[in-house]
């Protein structure tokens, strides 16, 4: 079985960090696209009328671009996104109902600002039903995946 790397990134951080840890542990790489690509303006987080804000606060599906193919060669996945109101934010969960998660193991990690962490891993857990195992952590640098 083989190891899966992916990632959401909206300011390039969480892109840096997936991409290191990746090519560390010898990985394969795939980037969770949004069909329609956010704009400054869409995560401008301070504007409660932003894309990023109505699509966490209405709890929308936001269409992923691609699919892993030959996803069932997959053991273990490592999900990477930025944290958006203590979650991830929900591309990633559209990204999530896509697979059948059953039997994976799921490593999350999430980079962050400023916000914690908040009940990202038992939210994250209802979007990959059958995973023998969901955790998130936190993190700056791949170093601490």
């Amino acid at each position: 079985m083989a190891t899966l790397v992916t990632y959401f990134s909206a300011e390039g951080t969480t892109a840096a960090v997936a991409k290191e840890f990746a090519a560390k542990i010898g990985a394969d790489l795939f980037e969770i696209v949004p069909e329609q690509p956010y704009t400054a303006a869409d995560i401008k987080w301070t504007n409660p009328l932003a894309r990023c804000n109505k699509e966490q606060i209405g709890k929308k599906d936001v269409p992923v671009s691609g699919t892993i193919e030959n996803f069932d060669n997959y053991d273990t996945v490592y999900i990477g996104f930025p944290i958006w109101y203590g979650q991830a934010p929900r591309v990633v969960y559209t990204f999530c109902k896509g697979y059948d998660w059953t039997g994976k193991t799921i490593h999350a990690f999430a980079t962050s600002g400023g916000s914690g962490i908040g009940k990202t891993a038992e939210k994250l857990g209802e979007y990959v039903p059958g995973a023998a195992s969901v955790d998130v952590k936190l993190v700056h640098s791949a170093s601490e995946i």
